[in-house]
C-alpha cells in the first residue's frame, strides 16, 4: 500500500508543472477552517486535502503562484468574521476556502462574498442554496439536506417504520433532521437536539432505549460522534437497533472509534475505495503524504483547489474581472475523486450519493466503503429558487 501510494504521488509530481502566468504575481488563497477544539480533526482533513492539491500543482493554481494562508476559526462565528476580514483586507485574499461548520458559514457569508469568492469545502447550509444564493459562493461538498436524505431513503427501502433522530442544535443539525425526513415516510419517535460540545450521552441513550425505535439516525460530527458511538456500542443498543448516520462514522472519527463503529452505515458522495482514476491518484497520495486515511472533508477541499485551478486556467490567470472569474468557476470541469461533478445554478454540486459502511482493512486501518448507489446526478431541492441564471451553452 505504502509503495503504491508513494509511486502515485511521485507520478503526479513528476507529471510537469503548469506554466507560470507571465507578468503576474502570486494570488492569495485563505483557508479558514476549525483547527482547535472538538472539531479540529475536520479542519485538519480539509487543510491537508487542499495542501495536497496545491503540492500536486507545484504550488500554483491556474499558472499562478499561490500564497496560502491557513487560519483557525476556532468554531466561533465572531472570531471567524474577524479573521475572514483580515484575510481579505490585510492578506488580500481573492479566494477563501472554508468553513467546516454551517453556523460559521452563516456569519462569514456576507462579509466574504462582498469582496472575494467563498468556496465551502464542507458547510452546505440550505440557507444559501435558494433565494439567498450568491454568484460569489460555491460549495464543493453538497447541500446539507442531501447527505441525510440518503439514510432516509435507505431506511424507507428497508421498511423501517419507527425512527429516533439525534443531531446537534445548530443549522446543519436542523438540515440533517429535515433531510432524513424528506425521504423517510415512517414515524419519527423523537428529535433529540444536543449541544455542539456535548460528550456524555447517557441521558440520550436512555431516551433511545425507552422509545424502542426500528432504526436510529445520528448526525454527530467530530468529537460528538466519537463519544456517542462508543457509548452506543457499550450500552448494547447497537446489537438490536440498526445505526444510520452521516459524518458520525467516517474517516475523521474512525481512528478513535475503531471496532465500535464497524458495520455502521452512512451516506456520502465518496469513500476511500471509490473506483475511478482520479481517486486512485488522490487517496493513496494523501495517505503517503499525511499518514492517515482521508475523510470526505479532505476530498472536498482537494476539489476546491482543483476548481480554483480550472477557473484561473480558463481566465488565463486573471482574477480582476470578477464576472469573468465567477463564470469560469460556475463552468469549471474537474476530475473529482468522487466521480461525476458539476455546479448547479446555485453554486452547489450535482453529483451521485452512496450508502457507505464502516470496514476494517487488512492493514488494520478503518475506512468507509461504498455499498450501494442511492441517488444519481442528484440536485438539491432549493436550486429552483436561486435567481441566478444558468450559463449559456
Amino acid at each position: 500500500m505504502k509503495a503504491f501510494a508513494a509511486a502515485a504521488l511521485a507520478a503526479v509530481l513528476l507529471a510537469g508543472a503548469p506554466a507560470r502566468a507571465e507578468g503576474q504575481g502570486p494570488i492569495t488563497v485563505g483557508v479558514l477552517v476549525t483547527l482547535s477544539g472538538p472539531g479540529a480533526v475536520l479542519g485538519q482533513h480539509a487543510r491537508d486535502g487542499f495542501e495536497l492539491a496545491l503540492k500536486q500543482h507545484h504550488g500554483r493554481l491556474g499558472g499562478r503562484d499561490v500564497n496560502l494562508v491557513v487560519v483557525d476559526d476556532e468554531l466561533k462565528p465572531d472570531v471567524a468574521v474577524e479573521r475572514a476580514r483580515r484575510l481579505i483586507e490585510q492578506d488580500k485574499a481573492s479566494f477563501i476556502v472554508g468553513p467546516i461548520f454551517s453556523n460559521v458559514l452563516a456569519a462569514i457569508f456576507r462579509p466574504v462574498t462582498t469582496d472575494a469568492i467563498l468556496i465551502s469545502p464542507n458547510a452546505g447550509a440550505s440557507t444559501f442554496a435558494g433565494k439567498a444564493c450568491s454568484p460569489s459562493f460555491f460549495v464543493t461538498s453538497y447541500e446539507n439536506n442531501q447527505v441525510h436524505e440518503v439514510s432516509g431513503e435507505y431506511a424507507q427501502r428497508k421498511g423501517y417504520k419507527r425512527a429516533f433522530l439525534i443531531a446537534p442544535n445548530y443549522q446543519a443539525g436542523k438540515d440533517a433532521i429535515a433531510g432524513f425526513k424528506n425521504t423517510f415516510k415512517g414515524d419519527v419517535l423523537d428529535e433529540d437536539y444536543v449541544p455542539l460540545t456535548q460528550l456524555d450521552f447517557q441521558a440520550d441513550l436512555a431516551r433511545i432505549q425507552a422509545a424502542k425505535p426500528d432504526v436510529i439516525y445520528a448526525f454527530l460530527p467530530g468529537g460528538l460522534g466519537v463519544s456517542f458511538v462508543k457509548q452506543f456500542r457499550q450500552s448494547g443498543l447497537a446489537d438490536s437497533i440498526p445505526f444510520l448516520s452521516a459524518f458520525t462514522v467516517d474517516e475523521s472519527t474512525l481512528p478513535a472509534q475503531k471496532d465500535a463503529a464497524v458495520g455502521m452505515y452512512g451516506g456520502m458522495t465518496w469513500a476511500p475505495n471509490a473506483d475511478n482514476p482520479a481517486n486512485k491518484a488522490f487517496e493513496p497520495a494523501f495517505e503517503a503524504a499525511y499518514h492517515y486515511v482521508p475523510a470526505s472533508y479532505a476530498m472536498q477541499a482537494y476539489d476546491a483547489a482543483q476548481v480554483i485551478d480550472a477557473a484561473l486556467t480558463k481566465t488565463g490567470g486573471d482574477f480582476t474581472d470578477k464576472d469573468k472569474l465567477r463564470a469560469a468557476m460556475r463552468g469549471a470541469q474537474i476530475s473529482s475523486p468522487r466521480g461525476p461533478f458539476r455546479f448547479n445554478t446555485n453554486g452547489y454540486p450535482i453529483q451521485d450519493f452512496y450508502l457507505v459502511q464502516v470496514a476494517k482493512r487488512a492493514d488494520g486501518q478503518f475506512e468507509t466503503e461504498i455499498r450501494d448507489l442511492v441517488f444519481k446526478d442528484y440536485a438539491d431541492q432549493f436550486a429552483k429558487d436561486c435567481p441566478l441564471r444558468p450559463l449559456s451553452p
